[in-house]
């Protein structure tokens, strides 16, 4: 693996994978990398929490690993199980040829979730955590101290060193302190529009300009109003995109109107916005 050597390193190279940071995330990023701590990334939903990270396995020339949080998620899904099918499989092809019992627990029937996945290296991504169960979260908690799984049937498996390990949050509940505690943190922004503008010429070269910074500034402006889920950049991304495949040049009130379904998800939103008049609403 090569880790960038430094800060400005870090921010070029995560970059040239066409994730544009800021110095802060970048920063916190690097010291993750560097010293093996855990990061937790919190913001509000579509700020680029979860692309973070696959920018970073990117970077690193690492595998992603990736733990997808949800209320109920326990042991099993997270960490190993075994494959009973194939288990029960060997013992009647054993007992068929008069063999001896297999070993029911050797590797070739352990099924590895992500948390053991990750114990052999690689980005582990644990995403949204807060949609997890309070049990989970301790259990997550033990995991990040010692970087080891316990399994009865096998003993203590330990990494060789420790993952890279990136958490994230959308503030649906708060958080157990001993958690953060454990964590490096930090809270990621909404671009500004200078960096907005950035990321959509980054991600969609061949936009006309002023499409570009049509896209940009109109979404600054909605991200203003008292929207119950403002856009994020992947909405500012699709919105963009779809207005190009219409064949429109410049965002004007009749263009949003006919997309903004491609930018606002609620019916409550995009009816405050018409109700302020699109043409105020989105700067067009």
């Amino acid at each position: 693996m090569n880790e960038p050597a430094s800060i400005e390193e870090m921010l070029a190279r995560l970059r040239q994978v066409e994730y544009l940071p800021d110095t802060g995330l970048a920063t916190a990023l690097h010291l993750a990398v560097r010293l093996r701590h855990p990061l937790l990334l919190e913001g509000e939903a579509g700020v680029g929490k979860t692309e973070a990270a696959k920018a970073l396995a990117r970077v690193l020339d690492l595998p992603l690993i990736r733990l997808q949080c949800y209320e109920g998620l326990d042991v099993h899904d997270a960490v190993y199980e075994w494959n009973y099918g194939r288990q029960l499989l060997a013992i009647r092809r054993s007992e068929a040829g008069g063999e001896a019992a297999p070993d029911l627990y050797g590797e070739e029937f352990l099924i590895r979730r992500p948390l053991l996945q990750a114990l052999d290296g690689g980005v582990l991504l644990v995403d949204e955590l807060d949609r997890a169960d309070d049990e989970f979260e301790a259990y997550l908690l033990e995991f990040l101290g010692e970087f080891s799984v316990t399994i009865p049937e096998r003993g203590v498996l330990r990494a060789a060193s420790p993952p890279v390990v990136i958490l994230t949050s959308n503030r649906t509940r708060e958080l157990h302190d001993a958690l953060k505690r454990r964590c490096y943190y930090h809270w990621i922004e909404y671009p500004s529009p200078e960096r907005e503008l950035e990321i959509l010429r980054t991600r969609l070269p061949a936009l006309g300009e002023a499409l570009t910074r049509d896209v940009a500034t109109a979404v600054a402006r909605l991200r203003g109003l008292e929207l119950r889920k403002p856009p994020g950049i992947a909405e500012s991304l699709d919105w963009a995109q779809a207005l190009d495949a219409l064949g429109i040049e410049r965002l004007d009130a009749e263009a949003a109107e006919r997309t903004l379904g491609m930018v606002l998800k609620y019916r409550e939103d995009a009816e405050l916005v018409i109700g302020r008049g699109l043409a105020a609403a989105v700067g067009a």
